[in-house]
Parts: structure tokens; sequence; C-alpha cells
């Protein structure tokens, strides 16, 4: 099977090819046949039925950054003459990524949108989530702060975040009797029109949080991420130590719980975040670690996520 397929996603240029799991599904994706295009989500365009985008014919180099990727001459692209578009700019969640699902789904059924955009935009890492509170940390989701303050007398050591963000940007730790609480909600009133995420501060962060790679509604691998020294962010783009983990019997009771939800939104490519024995995200829009994993001797999930979309393209 040959398949056309084109990447919406951050520009090539400026990803880490060791790290990024956009990068990984491109090997696989060529080492397969498939035809790829590039494109970035800003030259998108909908003019009557018709979804375009400037692209470009891309061959992927499993090599050091500057070398890992050779473009082709840009033209304007009918979306529409493609098999597989994959939807792997990083967010913020913001308007813009909002509208940009919009466009997506004007293409017709025949071209496989991965993951799908209507159900990308109802499920937002940090709201999807709150579909099982049984599975979470005690969370608050408010602009109220007579609820937060609540919230944190009842909970002491509080994790405080936007609801759209990414890569553990904007999250912080506020240990119970710190008086920065207020200073802190002055300055995302003002930086975010949205409600925050406030979280019970789980202590098991400090043995890791870890990231579960779900395919098709199947978990496949883990990857714990230890915070540094000094740091309560586990994420890697805050200097999160990744290390492969088998998973739990509470992991698997998770991704269990949550399968018919992702299998009912056509999800074929999820990762969720674990915090000792609670649910933290359920991402849809960009997942990473897929590269990590594989580099410590887990599976090549690359392979999976092709697997699947060929599966549906069968």
């Amino acid at each position: 099977m040959s398949l056309k397929v084109a990447v919406q996603m951050d520009h090539v240029a400026t990803i880490n090819p060791r790290g990024d799991s956009t990068f990984a599904m491109m090997l696989e994706a060529q080492a397969r046949g498939h035809a790829l295009l590039h494109y970035t989500p800003d030259t998108l365009s909908l003019r009557g039925r018709t979804v375009s985008a400037l692209c470009q014919p891309i061959t992927v180099t499993d090599a050091e950054k500057g070398a890992h990727f050779t473009l082709g001459e840009a033209s304007r692209v009918d979306l529409a003459t493609q098999d597989v578009v994959l939807m792997r700019q990083d967010p913020p969640f913001d308007m813009n990524y909002i509208t940009i699902t919009h466009l997506l789904e004007h293409l017709p059924e025949r071209t496989l949108v991965v993951n799908p955009p209507a159900t990308v935009r109802n499920a937002p890492e940090k709201i999807l989530v709150t579909d099982f509170p049984e599975l979470m940390p005690p969370t608050l989701v408010t602009r109220d702060r007579d609820e937060i303050y609540a919230f944190r007398k009842e909970h002491g050591n509080i994790i405080v975040k936007p609801l759209y963000g990414n890569g553990g940007a904007g999250v912080f730790f506020l240990q119970e009797g710190d008086h920065n609480l207020a200073s802190l909600l002055e300055l995302f009133e003002n930086n975010f029109r949205e409600p925050f995420m406030i979280q019970k501060y789980l202590p098991d962060v400090r043995k890791g949080d870890k990231r579960i790679i779900i395919v098709d509604g199947e978990p496949v691998a883990g990857l714990n991420r230890i915070p540094a020294v000094g740091e309560a962010r586990s994420n890697m783009h805050a200097g999160g130590r990744p290390e492969l983990s088998d998973l739990t019997a509470r992991e698997l009771e998770i991704c269990a719980t949550i399968a018919p939800a992702l299998k009912a939104r056509d999800m074929i490519f999820v990762g969720i975040d674990v915090i000792g024995d609670y649910l933290t995200e359920i991402n849809v829009t960009s997942p990473t670690g897929i590269r990590e994993i594989k580099r410590f001797g887990g599976p090549d999930i690359a392979v999976m996520i092709w697997d699947a979309i060929e599966r549906r393209k069968s």
C-alpha cells in the first residue's frame, strides 16, 4: 500500500529529530513507501469547498539536526488529494488551533485526518480528562479566587496551571503557607481568559510522571519522567529524565477505563499522564515520547501507528 501523506506540523527545521514523535512517524511512513508532503498550519486556506496548503515534498533522514530533512519545491496542494493528513503541530490550544480543526473538517471522508480534528477540538488535554473524575487527583477548574482559596485550604500543597498550556509551561507548585498565590492569580488573570486548573499536589511526582502511549485504544508502552532536582515539573522540556517503565496493574486499569472513550472518538495516537495512582492528562493534540521509548529498548510505536492508519485505509 502506497499512501499520499501530508504532515501538518511546526516547521521541520525547528524540531529536534532525536526526540520528535512526528519525525519518527515520518521516518516510518517513508520506509513503507508513502509519499510525504510537509506544510505548516499558517499556510492552510479554505476557498469554497477546497482546503489547501502550501506544501513541499519532504525526505527525512535519521541524522543530526540540520541534516535530517530535504524539502522540494513548494506548491499549493488541495488536501483532498491526500490519503492521510497528520495533524501534528504543537499547542498552545488556542483559537488558532481550534480554527484549524474547523478548516480540516471540510476535507472529505476519504482523507483520513489523524487524530480527527473534531474530536481533538472537543478533547483538549486538560478537558477530556475531567470526564473521569474518579481517576483524577482532587481537581478544580475555575477563575473564582474564593473557590481557589477554599481548595487550597482543604488540600494544602497545590499545583496551578493554565488550562490550555503544554510542555510544562506555566505550571506552578505552591506549598501550604506560600504567600505568592494572590500574585500568581493576578498573573494568570492578566494572561489567560480561560479558567485555570488547580490540583492537589501529588508527592508521588518525585518518583515520576509516567507518559503511557495508547495506540488505537490499547496501551503499548510507558515512559517514566523523573523531575530534575529542585523542579516540580517532570516534562522532558523542563529537564525531566526519561526511563522506560512497565505498566502497573493500576495503570492498566486506568487505560481500560478510558479506552472506550478513545475508541469512540477514533483516536489513533494518544499519550496519557499518570502520577502514582492518578490520571492527570489525556494528550490527543500532539503526543510525544515514542522516540525515547524505542531508544530505551521499547517497541517501535511508529510502526503500530502506521499499522492502525493502514487498517483504516485498506
